[in-house]
């Protein structure tokens, strides 16, 4: 089976148990992400590989992790995740991506992330659920963290901490890679 395969049956697995765990519906888990029923029921059914952005929608409304979500195996307290299995859900063809690098239900998700920007090149998110709070932390380049509309320069070796429940992009309007460090904190759903 290829890792692509692997992910797909995961995330379908993982979506229906923690739908079902919180008490969704289909309907209600839809509306909650803002994603469509018909492709909650196509992932359920491991017959679609969502876009990122869907995943980490139906993970915020859902108050998991998106590795909770791609969890394939229930592992031991601590969990070494090798590098060469870290999960990359973006990338560009010229070479911008992110890199999943470790998450954790305390007490809502949390997640860390390792993230590539080339020259010119961002990627915008959508508002998370309030209480989110995003850590960033910039290894080379520069940063150029756009939050609610309000630019925000975070050059080597600076970080910065934003509440993630507006729109917000992450771009590189230099001429090296950006390269940063990323956490995410979900609050839990009640």
């Amino acid at each position: 089976m290829s890792d692509l395969e692997l992910l797909t049956r995961s995330l379908g697995r993982n979506v229906k148990r923690w739908r079902t765990e919180r008490g969704f519906t289909l309907d209600t888990l839809a509306a909650r992400a803002g994603v469509s029923r018909g492709i909650l029921i196509q992932i359920e059914q491991a017959r679609t590989n969502p876009s990122i952005g869907t995943i980490v929608k139906i993970g915020d409304a859902l108050g998991v992790a998106v590795t909770t979500l791609l969890d394939y195996e229930r592992g031991p307290t601590v969990r070494v995740v090798p590098a060469d299995q870290a999960v990359r859900l973006w990338h560009t063809e010229a070479g911008s991506h992110n890199r999943l690098l470790a998450g954790a239900e305390a007490p809502g998700p949390l997640e860390m992330w390792d993230w590539r920007l080339m020259p010119g090149e961002s990627s915008d998110s959508d508002p998370h659920p309030v209480g989110t709070v995003e850590l960033v932390h910039v290894t080379a380049g520069e940063l150029t963290l756009t939050v609610d509309g309000v630019d925000h320069r975070v050059p080597t070796g600076a970080s910065a901490s934003f509440e993630a429940s507006t729109p917000h992009t992450y771009g590189n309007r230099g001429d090296v890679p950006t390269e940063m460090i990323m956490a995410v904190s979900v609050p839990p759903v009640h």
